[in-house]
């Protein structure tokens, strides 16, 4: 059964490689373009994962509790979280994902990211860790703290969702001139067309809705999930205790692998070593990124996608700091500066 999580991976990671599902630029976007057209896709994976977990969870498919809020952990490390997705070049996810490219850059902020997840859940930053978390509300489902369904909630969302998908849809678009002719077929739709953001957003909420019950299968309660599992990787490599090994684990190795095989396949496979200071820079935001998603409980995947769907204030509130990080983060590093010269991950120098 484990199985089932990297095959679940590979699918998520095929399908994020080929739709250049990056949150990170999404975000910073947002800020510095003008450009909402990820984020827009980021409410629609929410909102199709949404309505098909509580379908699940209404036919007893699996169920859900969404416990206490940590909200002071969650403000503080998801902010964190943001600043470090600029500096590392990718969120957690579009890191692995872009490993899998041969991204060597992005191999550095995983080695950061895995390191400072499992010190702040096992290491000397645990108790720090857990004394922050314990700062909680009693209730995180936003239909239990206003007394209103949670399908009106996600029948609200969708609402909204369809509002700014048909309206950005409506936009002129762009016209590039091409001599080339037009080319069909699964092969050419797979590997070489261009993907829709919003049909990407579909697949991944698809792809979200499906881990619920493979997971749980497995006994993990959980959907997607990635910082945990990323920590959990380097804990199994440091002691050899299989118990670290769950459904995650095989996840987040199947996101590696699905990415390797849609570059290799679309011809973007190659290994791209950024220079010294750019790979500084790529650690220390993987480190602020692993720092940030333990603390405060999951990550943009773990918060902005999945607890979100689940309708409670962790998600929201979580997907909300990581916007406001990233934006911070983009004004000093991109806006702020004239003449900047820092180095931000871009991975650009090709090895031959």
């Amino acid at each position: 059964m484990m199985l089932t999580g990297l095959l679940c991976g590979a699918l998520l990671g095929f399908v994020m490689q080929r739709g250049r599902f990056c949150l990170t630029g999404g975000f910073r976007d947002m800020y510095i373009a003008k450009d909402n057209r990820m984020f827009y896709a980021l409410l629609i994976a929410i909102a199709v994962q949404s309505v098909g977990v509580y379908l699940l969870i209404h036919f007893d498919v699996i169920t859900y509790a969404t416990g206490s809020f940590p909200w002071l952990a969650t403000m503080i490390g998801s902010f964190l979280f943001g600043i470090g997705i600029v500096f590392a070049g990718g969120c957690a996810t579009g890191t692995w994902y872009r490993a899998g490219e041969g991204l060597l850059g992005s191999w550095i902020a995983l080695i950061g990211y895995m390191f400072m997840s499992a010190v702040m859940r096992t290491g000397i930053l645990a108790p720090m860790n857990d004394s922050l978390k314990g700062v909680t509300t009693t209730t995180n489902s936003i239909a239990d703290s206003t007394g209103i369904s949670v399908w009106v909630w996600i029948s609200l969302l969708v609402v909204i969702v369809l509002f700014f998908v048909q309206k950005e849809l409506r936009k002129p678009k762009l016209f590039i001139p091409t001599l080339k002719r037009k080319r069909t077929g699964i092969g050419y739709v797979l590997f070489e067309k261009r993907w829709h953001p919003f049909f990407t957003a579909i697949l991944v909420g698809i792809i979200a809705i499906i881990a619920w019950p493979l997971s749980v299968a497995t006994g993990r309660m959980a959907g997607l999930g990635i910082t945990t599992p990323s920590a959990n990787i380097l804990q199994f490599l440091v002691i050899n205790d299989l118990s670290y090994l769950n459904w995650g684990v095989f996840l987040v190795l199947g996101i590696l692998l699905g990415s390797f095989l849609a570059a290799k396949a679309s011809h973007e496979f190659r290994f791209r070593m950024p220079d010294a200071k750019t790979g500084i820079t790529s650690f220390v935001g993987g480190n602020i990124m692993g720092f940030g998603a333990s603390l405060a409980g999951g990550c943009s995947i773990g918060n902005g996608l999945v607890a979100t769907a689940m309708m409670t204030w962790q998600g929201w509130i979580a997907l909300l700091f990581i916007i406001l990080g990233t934006w911070t983060a983009s004004y000093f590093v991109f806006m702020r500066p004239k003449g900047n010269t820092q180095a931000v991950p871009d991975d650009t120098t090709v090895i031959v």
